[in-house]
């Protein structure tokens, strides 16, 4: 009889079954067990990329393949799911075209950081439905070289994509069956499918919560705090298991289920109809194989005083759905948030849903974040604001703040000053005053307590002139 906590995976073209610590990163149990020397060690901390791995699942009977930090993520998310690592994308006799282009263009020095760029590619090439140097180069975003440096990198990805485009997908082929003819991927791929069904896995119910040690949603910063606090703790360990739809609409909102990653919710068409610049915003809240981890519940949950994500929904004026078992209840995230790392959640209930209102009137929505580096890195200060006009006064106003206060700040008392008001310098002027005295920021690693009012105070500044590039502001505000 199986044992309730052995985990059933295919690595490669191996399945593999495990009663290792479902709490222990899926790279320890590729390097230790698996011997799969090729995924590197570098950070454990999402940011070099060395580690990463590509994940796949059948969803409604497609896989569908992301890119990871193997750092990052506990081996019992693997249950169920397909991992190629850097050995899974060879070619018996000869380099696959990927590995060749990075030969031939001088992609590779040292070595180290190329299993992560080759997978990070891979995974690009897998799901890409009309490829582009461009985006090709953007799914690198999660990876770091630090000897050769990235041009001769992004040669080497241009010459694949010239490569893919010139045999498009013809007879109805998925992007897997094409590269696989192409020889980019090894022809066991074709049979992954097949195989996942035959472990007769999970069915996506979560499990019940009161039973749990850990639930772990997403993990790309609980990770980072507490990975080997999490293997000697041990015990058993279960992620929320997603339901379809992620996102959907209903009535009057746009619901996301507490699982969805931040890629899903950047992708999705219900999302990008309602934050036409998602996709722009999202770029700033990390590489491509976090934000295909890092969820919405995650995120709230975690509390952070500088969570991006949190920021904009608290803008967007979003609910949850808090669930306990068959018990639920509905709460503004606005009112989540008690104090530093505090929130109104029982040790039992699970932020089952995200609500998102649909607006009544056309608004426009901005996102600023101030950090050491522009993207991959956490933010000194960030802000959304969502506003509605009516000619050039403002129906309504919601404006947050991160990194100002112990919590994600929703300013409840500039957001009212600004409903009703007209458009105007002095307008402004006023507003940042009432910034000024809602905000209690502190002097940490990230800035000192006055270099964080000053960010406060322009990155509202910065919503204002995005919003209304023509209005004239004083010389005090400029």
């Amino acid at each position: 009889m199986e044992k309730e906590q052995t985990i059933q995976c295919i690595i490669n073209d191996r399945t593999v079954s495990t009663d290792a610590n479902p709490n222990m990163v899926v790279l320890d149990f590729l390097r230790g067990d698996q011997r799969l020397m090729g995924t590197k060690e570098g950070c454990r901390e999402g940011d070099c990329g060395a580690c990463t791995i590509l994940v796949g699942e059948l969803n409604n009977g497609v896989m569908d393949y992301k890119s990871v930090n193997s750092c990052l993520m506990p081996l019992g998310d693997a249950d169920g799911k397909h991992l190629i690592t850097i050995e899974g994308t060879n070619l018996h006799d000869q380099l696959n075209p990927i590995q060749q282009a990075f030969v031939d263009e001088g992609g590779t020095q040292c070595g180290f950081c190329t299993p992560g760029f080759l997978m990070s590619f891979t995974g690009y090439c897998m799901n890409a439905q009309s490829p582009s140097v461009e985006n090709a180069v953007r799914s690198l975003d999660g990876n770091i070289c630090r000897c050769t440096g990235h041009p001769p990198i992004k040669k080497a990805a241009a010459k694949i994509i010239e490569r893919i485009t010139a045999h498009p997908s013809t007879n109805g082929k998925s992007n897997l069956q094409r590269l696989v003819e192409q020889k980019v991927l090894p022809p066991y791929v074709s049979t992954i499918p097949e195989q996942l069904k035959a472990l007769h896995r999970s069915d996506g119910t979560l499990a019940d919560v009161k039973e749990q040690t850990h639930i772990v949603s997403g993990g790309t910063d609980l990770y980072v705090q507490r990975a080997f606090t999490m293997v000697r703790e041990g015990g058993k360990r279960i992620s929320q298991q997603k339901k379809q739809p992620v996102i959907w609409e209903e009535g009057n909102a746009i619901h996301c289920s507490g699982m969805t990653t931040v890629e899903e919710f950047q992708r999705s068409d219900l999302i990008r109809s309602l934050i036409p610049k998602i996709e722009v915003f999202a770029a700033l809240f990390g590489s491509t194989p976090i934000r295909n981890r890092a969820t919405l519940a995650g995120n709230i949950v975690n509390a952070s005083p500088i969570g991006d994500m949190t920021s904009l929904l608290l803008a967007l004026d979003a609910s949850l759905v808090l669930r306990d078992g068959t018990q639920s209840r509905t709460i503004s995230l606005r009112n989540f948030y008690k104090g530093y790392k505090q929130i109104d959640k029982t040790k039992n209930e699970i932020v089952e849903t995200i609500i998102l209102p649909k607006p009544k009137h056309p608004r426009l929505i901005n996102f600023e974040k101030v950090s050491r580096r522009r993207y991959l890195d956490i933010a000194s200060v960030n802000s959304a604001m969502v506003i509605s006009l009516d000619g050039n006064k403002i129906m309504y106003a919601h404006v947050t703040a991160g990194g100002v206060f112990a919590t994600p700040l929703y300013l409840a008392r500039t957001s009212e000053y600004l409903t009703g008001k007209e458009i105007s310098s002095d307008t402004i002027s006023q507003a940042v005053s009432f910034i000024q005295q809602e905000i209690k920021p502190i002097s940490d690693a990230r800035g000192s307590s006055d270099y964080k009012r000053l960010l406060a105070r322009q990155v509202f500044l910065a919503h204002i002139l995005t919003f209304f590039p023509d209005l004239s502001l004083s010389k005090e505000l400029m």
